[in-house]
């Protein structure tokens, strides 16, 4: 199998599957426990929200553990209802939709705008927050380049284990100190009552564990060299290969993630291409995995090209560590010949 759908969800890193193994033995109790095995797990939670914080230049009393980058995010939107909410069309359905939801027009005002989008890679310049407070959905950044919330001047920041090797079910919300703040889960006094919820302490010991790999790794700067690399010529050769193709993503060093292309296929719809692909051992997305089953068009395509034909003929790539030249070579030797089957029947004419 050839799997090109990292920004997806990412393989769990071997020493995550060993860390997970051993925490369910050793660290099963309840954190919040007042007996030594609690405080051993408790520990272990620590020590993650010390490593993230250490991570991103911030201090882990401003680390808070959330189930999901989407939970991390509604709960962004949710402190600000009723507030003027300023976001982009190139966000992820968790913060577009809640924002038209819950926005307002009280002050403070939130901007909410991703550092990098999760379809096409793109990498944008965040807006100054000069009167109101700045969140960034960092999910796709973590572990592909350096990240420094105060650098970026940041209020909120998301992340997520499972985009870097580590387990789904497991996230965190970064919150500047001073910063406002509602809990989107109530009813329980952990994370400072800030997050209700038993702690799933197995799978932040494995979000621990994805973190010290890319910490010890360096994994941004592999990205930048070697991922770059596939990535570049695979964009290259579909290019070359294959006609009536097209790039969403901008390859330019800076203007995009070193891992994902996003690339369109005129006369060629995506669902058939990913199917056909996906027939070949070859696993790919359309777009965000989180919109999987809606017919719709892309709406950071449609957003970005206002074109609805390049929107339902895209294909995202997305690459990960492990992969290698000897899988473009196996893509490059299927994906042409199921474009030409494609456009051969199609209504629509190159």
């Amino acid at each position: 199998m050839v799997y090109l759908d990292h920004a997806a969800t990412t393989p769990l890193l071997p020493e995550v599957i060993k860390a997970m193994h051993a925490a369910e033995k050793q660290f099963f109790a309840n954190a919040s426990a007042l007996h030594t095995p609690g405080h051993l797990a408790k520990n272990q939670i620590e020590e993650c929200r010390a490593l993230l914080a250490e991570i991103i230049n911030a201090k882990p009393e401003e680390i808070i553990f959330t189930s999901s980058a989407s939970e991390s995010n509604n709960t962004v939107i949710r402190t600000f209802e009723g507030h003027q909410i300023e976001t982009s069309d190139l966000e992820h359905h968790s913060v577009f939709e809640a924002s038209k939801i819950y926005k307002g027009k009280k002050t403070p005002k939130l901007y909410s705008y991703m550092l990098v989008n999760n379809e096409i890679g793109e990498i944008i310049k965040l807006p100054n927050k000069k009167d109101g407070f700045l969140h960034s959905d960092l999910t796709q950044a973590l572990g592909k380049i350096p990240i420094d919330v105060k650098a970026l001047n940041l209020d909120y920041a998301t992340f997520s284990a499972h985009k870097i090797g580590g387990p789904v079910g497991v996230a965190a919300l970064y919150v500047k100190k001073g910063a406002p703040f509602k809990p989107l889960i109530i009813g329980g006094n952990q994370e400072n009552k800030r997050r209700g919820g038993t702690y799933n302490t197995v799978g932040i010991i494995g979000f621990k564990a994805a973190l010290e790999y890319i910490k010890c790794e360096k994994t941004w700067q592999k990205y930048d060299q070697e991922v770059r690399k596939l990535r570049d010529n695979l964009a290259k050769r579909i290019l070359k290969e294959i006609p009536g193709s097209s790039l969403n993503t901008d390859i330019t060093r800076g203007k995009s993630l070193p891992n994902i292309l996003n690339a369109s296929f005129k006369a060629a719809e995506g669902e058939s291409i990913q199917l056909y692909l996906d027939a070949e051992g070859i696993i790919v997305s359309t777009g965000s995995a989180c919109a999987s089953g809606d017919i719709k068009p892309s709406h950071v395509l449609l957003a970005k090209t206002g074109d609805a034909e390049i929107a339902h003929s895209s294909i995202r790539f997305s690459f990960g560590l492990s992969n290698t030249a000897s899988d473009i070579d196996k893509v490059m030797t299927v994906l042409p010949g199921i474009i030409d089957r494609l456009q051969k029947i199609s209504t629509i004419k190159l």
